[in-house]
């Protein structure tokens, strides 16, 4: 996949096409689609390229942010350093800070998230937001974003976005066909990509008639929530599952949260459309985030898992605290068992994690005699 993004990149930049990296689900990919340029995420999910960063930011801070910005100081992200524009959305305020050292030598336009969840006033401040985000894109790359553009790129994010949930729909099954570290392989980190599309079918068609494992059946199901899973950065997910566990469903920005809304084509306001979809995202950032707690309930309902399991990376505050809520719904409404890991890209805690995590699930297989 990266190899494929980095092919395509490069053949945008030859082609004279824009480049615009995004760190963020709140960035709306349809308005960049719109204005002719590639949206890329950058978000850093290595454990080596910390050590550069931490010559400029805190120690104690989000590992994915300081592998972000340890690309950028080490040079070896070639999405960052091709991008013509970087977006900077301000979601937890060490990214806000963090982005302020970027834009010291790459271009930059800051997005504001406004902080409250179910406010009108802040809706109408957030599609603000997107507009000046499509007039910037329009003068900076001198092109007009027209509705038909913005039109057939709203499609095809919603095309994408229904496809990505078909193949999550596949772990509903009681004998899914492919693990959760499978499923997580098929997110592009460039959205909108007719060659990324057609996998997506392929993909459907051929664990459509493929024979799941035997052991599929008595694999303990699980829900993983809280904080995203970048490329680079599963090795949580890989060890829950090496425990004989297969994580059905991931209620996080790199699994079913971005992708359970699609753009509303029926409203006279494309632009007003295109930023209720992504306001509506339960990030944790966003108070009060009960939205978040009313995706967990309905995704339990689904792909009924066995446990609830939050990862959080170390020193990500908003879900570090609203992990008390998760635990509440969790035990007390789903009456499934929670488990909490707090950890970093480091693999140095793996054991560790690993023991917590089969202790759990001998305490679901006694109990559900799996």
């Amino acid at each position: 996949m990266i190899d494929h993004c980095c092919d395509l990149v490069e053949a945008a930049k030859a082609a004279g096409q824009p480049v615009v990296g995004i760190m963020c689900e709140f960035t709306p990919r349809e308005i960049i689609l719109a204005a002719g340029a590639v949206p890329v995420c950058l978000c850093g999910g290595s454990a080596a390229t910390i050590p550069a960063a931490e010559q400029y930011l805190p120690a104690n801070l989000c590992p994915l942010i300081k592998s972000t910005f340890g690309y950028h100081v080490t040079g070896k992200n070639p999405f960052l350093a091709l991008a013509d524009l970087v977006v900077a959305e301000t979601t937890c305020d060490g990214k806000k800070k963090m982005f302020e050292l970027l834009g010291l030598r790459k271009p930059m336009y800051v997005l504001e998230l406004p902080q409250r969840a179910d406010s009108e006033a802040a809706f109408e401040y957030w599609t603000d937001e997107v507009r000046k985000l499509k007039e910037h894109l329009e003068q900076r790359f001198q092109t007009r974003i027209t509705d038909e553009k913005l039109r057939a790129a709203c499609r095809t994010m919603n095309r994408e976005r229904q496809l990505r949930r078909q193949l999550a729909d596949l772990m509903v099954s009681d004998a899914p066909p492919l693990t959760g570290r499978q499923l997580i392989e098929f997110k592009s980190i460039i959205s909108g990509q007719a060659a990324d599309l057609q996998q997506y079918e392929n993909a459907l068609e051929l664990f459509a008639v493929q024979t799941p494992p035997p052991t599929a059946k008595t694999k303990i199901r699980v829900l993983l929530t809280g904080v995203p899973l970048v490329h680079g950065a599963e090795r949580v997910l890989e060890l829950i599952e090496a425990a004989g566990a297969v994580v059905v469903a991931m209620e996080n920005c790199t699994g079913l949260k971005p992708i359970l809304e699609d753009v509303d084509l029926d409203g006279p306001d494309l632009v007003s459309a295109i930023a209720r979809k992504y306001y509506h995202l339960p990030c944790s950032v966003l108070t009060p985030n009960t939205r978040r707690f009313e995706t967990l309930r309905s995704v339990a309902t689904k792909f009924r898992p066995h446990c609830v399991i939050e990862l959080v990376w170390q020193a990500c505050l908003t879900y570090d605290i609203e992990s008390f809520h998760v635990r509440k719904v969790a035990e007390e409404e789903l009456h499934l068992p929670y488990l909490k890991i707090t950890t970093d890209y480091s693999p140095s805690d793996s054991a560790r994690i690993s023991a917590r995590v089969e202790a759990l699930f001998e305490t679901i297989r006694a109990r559900n005699q799996l």
